[in-house]
């Protein structure tokens, strides 16, 4: 029976996240950085996403998964079809395009996308088996495992390697996603049907199998936001509770989840389970996976993030390293600061404290959208810190690639990208948060009226922000503006990286034209009034270039420093500089002078250094290296004497 969906109001948990999120579709970029990078999403990643699936196979293996299915009802017992692609994790490239592309319609109506997507719908739920089983690997080829990953028997090789659930997890975030762009039910059904089936072998709790590779957690999340059937979200606590102990680290069955303590094993799989756990947490009152997510968070923070925000240290397994163990030709799989990324927006939800927005936000000017280039159409699925020009770094290919055989990366940019500015804002009570600075406006439920938001920024180039607050009605709330803890003189919220100077130039905050000195709570300015239309709040953040320097302990930053302005890492590549980037040296004397270039990179802000007498090179962003063919780059730079 499929669950049927009530009317929002009576759909809303009784429990939640104490702060709750605006979303995406409730404010968009006006101009800047992000609605360049929104647009290029849109007009070239998403398209060739879609070539991409078609192209690879990925979408055909659901048309030949449809076939075995109609020719073996037709009276060919023996009749089945062979996988065009390698891995059986296949399908979920083909759910995050559809996630990615209902997001971009929910902003941007598209009626060729949206048949498109009406299309490859119809593809997908043909290949789904009566019982809701939808897995094309197996259901195409039924009477024995066509790939070594797959057991005999659905689901029971799921703990290592068989990616059945996982699958599942991105199905049902892409059926949520279309459904409330489109209004449409055709995904999300087919979500239900198979939701079903997984009630059906798990909800009793006798079969004791944890996901090898985590989202399905978040999916079934999603699913009981939108329906408000409380299995799912016990669904996704019988995942949870079937891991550890005794199990692989790897994928984090060492241990029960309520008991584990330290960011381990493979890294999306970790992350994507941490948030999972917040989701949890929030939905159930669960109050151990907060104690267990708050305890790995601050080993991740504090011990295991790169400067980047990027994290999974190791190449072998993607996986995360021992404390401290941050070596420069790291791995950073795009994928894991994209789940790092959601498992912190979800720590700032349980708790309000901007430190989490923080490192989201570090994250995402240089971990994350390093991972696509500027053309939307080339990408990097590891993102080290260093590269010597040549080698083939990148899943085979030196330098960005314009697609790959494990392809999870691509659409993940793309789904992120397209709803970034759900990270913009939250609500809580009678209070407003601004976490995110952006060309952009957007219209907030609040204190019983709409509050329009507007912000005018040249952000990250330029810390000046100007909000226009404009609620239809004057009305009394407290609004909470992050300060940045790089803005404090804090690059990150632990004592893993520190600025060389302790000297930070003070930011300032007016409202309508006069200086305030507000009241500081958990990293954000408050500012409690009455708002009328009009009502300005002017945010200054001085932007000085920033000497970055590691804890000792780390040992490839050692004896190193880095570059930072605002929320921007910069690195040197070798097109910038007459010497090697490895071998550049910078000293105490050296002058570096901010540059801004409207049409280069894209449009940047570089930094012109020089150290003495012959010592002159350039260093860009770190998100935008390998834009200009293949070349060196490094981002920790060898402290050298000057002149």
């Amino acid at each position: 029976m499929i669950s049927r969906i009530p009317d929002p109001a009576a759909a809303l948990p009784a429990k939640d996240y104490p702060v709750q999120p605006v979303p995406f579709t409730a404010v968009r970029v006006t101009g800047g950085f992000w609605q360049a990078r929104q647009e290029t999403n849109r007009t070239v990643t998403v398209p060739f996403a879609l070539r991409q699936c078609e192209e690879t196979g990925r979408l055909k293996n659901f048309d030949l998964a449809a076939e075995t299915r109609r020719r073996r009802a037709a009276g060919e017992a023996t009749f089945q079809n062979k996988p065009v692609t390698i891995y059986p994790f296949d399908d979920s490239d083909v759910y995050k395009v559809i996630e990615g592309a209902a997001y971009s319609l929910s902003t941007t109506p598209d009626p060729v996308l949206d048949g498109k997507l009406d299309e490859w719908i119809a593809r997908i739920t043909a290949a789904q088996e009566p019982d809701g089983y939808l897995y094309t690997f197996r259901t195409m080829h039924p009477d024995a495992p066509v790939q070594e990953w797959i057991s005999p028997q659905r689901w029971l090789n799921d703990p290592d390697l068989s990616h059945e659930i996982y699958n599942l997890g991105h199905l049902y975030e892409a059926g949520v996603a279309h459904f409330q762009a489109t209004g449409k039910r055709s995904l999300l059904d087919a979500c239900l049907r198979s939701a079903e089936l997984l009630w059906k072998d798990f909800g009793d709790r006798t079969l004791r199998i944890a996901p090898g590779h985590q989202v399905i957690e978040m999916g079934l999340a999603k699913l009981y936001r939108v329906t408000g059937d409380a299995r799912w979200i016990e669904l996704a606590q019988v995942f949870l509770e079937a891991r550890g102990p005794g199990g692989k680290e790897y994928s984090q069955q060492h241990e029960l989840v309520i008991h584990q303590a330290e960011a381990v094993g493979h890294a999306v799989r970790a992350n994507y389970m941490y948030a999972g756990m917040a989701d949890v947490a929030a939905l159930t009152g669960d109050a151990r996976y907060v104690s267990a997510i708050t305890k790995i968070w601050d080993n991740a923070a504090g011990k295991k993030l790169y400067l980047t925000g990027g994290v999974g240290a190791m190449g072998h397994g993607e996986a995360y390293g021992k404390d401290y163990e941050l070596p420069n030709d790291g791995y950073n799989e795009t994928c894991a600061a994209i789940a790092f990324m959601m498992w912190n927006h979800r720590m700032f939800l349980l708790t309000g404290e901007a430190k989490y927005m923080d490192v989201l936000e570090r994250t995402c000017f240089n971990g994350f959208i390093s991972g696509a280039s500027l053309s939307g159409d080339r990408f990097f699925y590891p993102n080290p810190l260093v590269y010597d020009g040549a080698s083939k770094f990148n899943h085979g290919f030196a330098g960005r690639a314009p697609w790959f055989g494990c392809a999870c990366c691509p659409p993940n940019l793309m789904r992120t990208t397209a709803a970034i500015t759900g990270y913009f804002y939250a609500v809580k009570d009678e209070s407003l948060y601004v976490n995110f600075f952006a060309e952009s406006e957007g219209e907030i439920a609040l204190a019983g009226t709409k509050v329009k938001v507007a912000q005018r920024t040249a952000y990250p180039w330029n810390g000046n922000v100007r909000l226009t607050i404009s609620p239809r009605q004057a009305v009394n709330f407290s609004l909470r503006v992050r300060i940045p803890g790089w803005a404090s003189g804090h690059p990150v919220p632990s004592d893993l990286y520190a600025f060389e100077s302790a000297v930070t130039p003070g930011w300032t905050l007016r409202v309508d034209g006069k200086a305030v000195t507000p009241t500081l709570e958990n990293g954000y300015a408050v500012i409690s009034r009455e708002w009328r239309a009009g009502d300005t709040v002017e945010l200054d953040l001085p932007m000085p270039v920033q000497r970055v320097v590691a804890d000792a302990r780390v040992g490839a930053a050692r004896g190193c420093v880095a570059l930072e302005r605002g929320p921007v890492l910069y690195c040197v590549e070798g097109v910038d500089s007459t010497v090697a980037p490895g071998s550049v040296t910078l000293s105490a004397k050296a002058r570096i002078t901010p540059v801004a270039h409207r049409d280069r990179l894209g449009g940047v802000t570089t930094l012109e250094v020089e150290d003495g007498a012959t010592a002159r090179f350039t260093a860009i962003p770190y998100y935008a290296w390998n834009n200009r063919g293949l070349s060196p780059m490094a981002v920790w730079l060898k402290v050298g004497r000057g002149l």
